[in-house]
């Protein structure tokens, strides 16, 4: 009897641990990512997407990873003497059912010493990691975006000759 015990308390422990590792990850939803084409040679990118808890708990955002880059950081952008600069947030907040935007010139997340080419409409594999420890898998496609003046795309705006 003891040794069913046994058997029975460890798995327990395992299908609990199992369940721990789903964690947050399954309950924030990840729309519309995408890693920012860079021109050859260029050794870093940016991933943006908003991302929604829609736990009951506050969360964080603690870190990502991918295989397309050496270093992957959170980062944020902060205005310092009359500058913008890029700095590492440790981790990003993530309200109870609350949707969060990592776009350019606020959050996001850093690729550092690219590995691969980034090839538009080709998916990038990004992990996220909660502060629970559990892991979401996202695919984000490459775009390629356009530089803006204004709300009109350079491509588009008229010089006089």
């Amino acid at each position: 009897m003891k040794l069913h015990t046994l058997v029975t308390a460890s798995l327990l422990l395992v299908c609990s641990g199992a369940a721990l590792a789903a964690g947050i990850a399954d309950s924030v939803e990840a729309a519309d990512p995408y890693v920012r084409a860079v021109p050859p040679g260029q050794p870093n990118s940016a991933a943006f997407m908003t991302l929604t808890n829609q736990s009951g708990e506050d969360h964080a955002l603690v870190a990502a990873e991918s295989g397309a880059s050496k270093v992957v950081e959170l980062h944020t952008h902060v205005m310092e003497e009359g500058m913008m600069k890029m700095r590492k947030v440790e981790k990003i907040d993530l309200p109870a059912g609350q949707a969060v935007s990592l776009q350019p010139g606020g959050l996001h997340v850093m690729l550092i010493g690219l590995q691969q080419e980034l090839v538009p409409d080709q998916p990038v594999t990004l992990h996220l990691v909660f502060d629970d420890g559990s892991k979401k898998e996202i695919q984000a496609p490459v775009r390629k975006l356009q530089m803006k003046m204004g709300d009109m795309p350079a491509d588009k705006m008229q010089h006089g000759h």
